[in-house]
């Protein structure tokens, strides 16, 4: 059983990377692999060299992924990723390629539209935002380390409408992580909270590494965190 769950495994693996992606490039875009798509470029220095890298989100352009939704009609449902490439001279090397991290910006939202994504780059860190309106958003912050962009942050905020209900900010570096709870069930408006903030502090014996992240709609940060007290 061990086996052919492996041999599977193998399978799906070949079909979702395909052929393999060079590793140095003079143009950047010569990292996006065939079948993809760039949905978005972003530039800035990730490595503190004062050069400007590139962050590619892509998509799929996998016809059957194609789905008719009933109000909404044809909808891409291909899943988007990212790849990261470092300045070195006149040339870029690969340096991260997650191909399908991050849903297709068509998924059913239910009730409500579905979180919108977002990435930048702020203070040499790359910033993955989602917005979820009304029902609030929550951000990871990566930093290049170790070989890899490790999460170093995580911030997030429930809301019910104007209404912060509950707000988390982690911090992977110090290992500790403030949560902030709105007592007041009377609150109508943003500013009508009243807060009770709560500290705790956690181990995280592995590094939350976004070439390892399969699905971000999954990653559960609080529960990776390890015994919180």
């Amino acid at each position: 059983m061990k086996k052919l769950v492996f041999i599977i495994f193998l399978l799906i693996g070949t079909n979702v990377f395909g052929q393999a992606t060079p590793k140095t490039a003079k143009p950047p875009t010569e990292f996006v692999p065939a079948g993809y798509v760039v949905l978005e470029k972003i530039q800035g220095d990730l490595n503190k060299d004062n050069q400007a890298d590139y962050v590619f989100i892509i998509k799929g352009t996998d016809r059957a992924k194609f789905v008719n939704d009933k109000y909404r009609g044809e909808l891409d449902r291909n899943r988007r990723g990212i790849i990261i490439a470092f300045k070195n001279k006149n040339q870029y090397e690969l340096v991260l390629e997650n191909r399908g991290c991050f849903s297709s910006e068509n998924e059913d939202g239910g009730v409500y539209y579905a979180p919108e994504l977002s990435v930048s780059i702020s203070k040499g860190n790359l910033l993955v935002h989602y917005a979820h309106g009304r029902y609030g958003y929550w951000t990871y912050n990566f930093r290049y380390q170790n070989s890899d962009f490790e999460l170093i942050g995580y911030d997030s905020s429930q809301d019910h409408g104007p209404v912060v209900e509950r707000s988390v900010s982690i911090n992977l570096m110090t290992k500790k992580m403030r949560i902030r709870e709105n007592i007041n069930q009377d609150a109508e408006d943003g500013g009508d909270e009243e807060f009770k903030e709560t500290w705790k502090k956690f181990t995280l014996s592995k590094p939350i590494k976004m070439s390892e992240i399969a699905d971000f709609d999954h990653l559960d940060v609080e529960s990776l965190l390890g015994p919180v007290k």
